[in-house]
């Protein structure tokens, strides 16, 4: 019997990777602008900032994701009130596909939020330079990358644009099976608890507290936050408070102690420990060091 293959059909290929960042900016930051013969968008993760891309100008907010054609002019300011945390990756595909991108402006889904984690992630494993660094012109490889993370890269982009198109250009798919029916269960159930952490954000919560207003189990909450992001709902909260410190931090309106009676800690030592543990500096190094690529 003799088989023969097929090659399969690469709709979106992804040639070249030039930068991955994760930026978390002053409220005070601007970026001129450039332009450059390579695809490039912008994702806001948290806060506000205003883009601008050619003769438009655009606000994006928290989710939003915009798209820079290759020789498109595109500058980054922020609006002097919020300090953003934004994703900016720019790769080279020549892929006709990637016209559907131009001048887009897209709100991403949890699919395609998980998606880009899925990117930062394997980037930290073999990626060598600063992910917050915006004059970094060549991405230095790792020495030590882990088995398949550049690979992976490559894969979860194509991943992130390809279900990108299927959402906003054609129709649905069919409806999910039912062995698909628990896991987004579980997502939705997820997703009201992080509201909720995120709307009491300024409280002391206990595990109790959060079972009781939710209506779920102990076990099946840190089930959930663990299988999510490998530790409990306690710690998850309070790396959720370090990432809203470190953001009024940049924000540069209040002193430490503010900002620790903000959020609910007991004392300034305290939050300032918490802080340190958490990002590994103490809040005045992040000040410090956050300032150094506003200045």
């Amino acid at each position: 019997m003799n088989y023969e293959g097929i090659k399969l059909a690469s709709d979106i290929l992804i040639d070249e990777i030039f930068s991955i960042h994760y930026f978390e900016y002053m409220n005070n930051f601007n970026f001129a602008g450039e332009s450059h013969d390579f695809w490039e968008f912008i994702c806001v993760d948290k806060g506000e900032v205003n883009i601008q891309a050619d003769s438009k100008v655009l606000t994006l907010k928290k989710g939003d994701i915009a798209f820079h054609k290759p020789n498109e002019f595109h500058n980054v300011r922020t609006n002097g009130v919020s300090a953003p945390n934004l994703v900016v990756i720019s790769f080279g595909t020549h892929s006709p596909a990637m016209k559907q991108f131009e001048g887009q402006v897209f709100q991403i889904n949890e699919t395609e939020r998980n998606l880009l984690a899925n990117i930062l992630t394997e980037a930290k494993r073999c990626i060598a330079s600063p992910f917050n660094n915006p004059t970094t012109q060549k991405i230095e490889l790792s020495d030590k990358s882990f088995f398949g993370s550049q690979q992976m890269v490559q894969l979860y982009l194509e991943e992130l644009l390809i279900h990108m198109i299927r959402s906003h250009f054609y129709s649905r798919p069919e409806p999910l099976p039912v062995k698909s029916i628990k896991k987004k269960s579980d997502t939705e159930l997820y997703q009201r608890i992080e509201t909720y952490l995120e709307e009491h954000i300024r409280e002391h919560l206990t595990i109790n507290l959060i079972c009781q207003d939710n209506l779920i189990s102990r076990s099946q909450v840190q089930k959930l936050f663990r299988e999510k992001h490998n530790c409990g709902i306690i710690d998850y909260f309070s790396s959720l408070k370090i990432e809203l410190a470190k953001q009024i931090i940049r924000e540069n309106h209040h002193n430490f102690t503010q900002i620790a009676e903000f959020l609910g800690y007991s004392s300034i030592h305290y939050f300032s420990r918490q802080f340190k543990k958490i990002t590994g500096m103490t809040p005045s190094e992040y000040a410090i060091s956050i300032k150094i690529f506003t200045e």
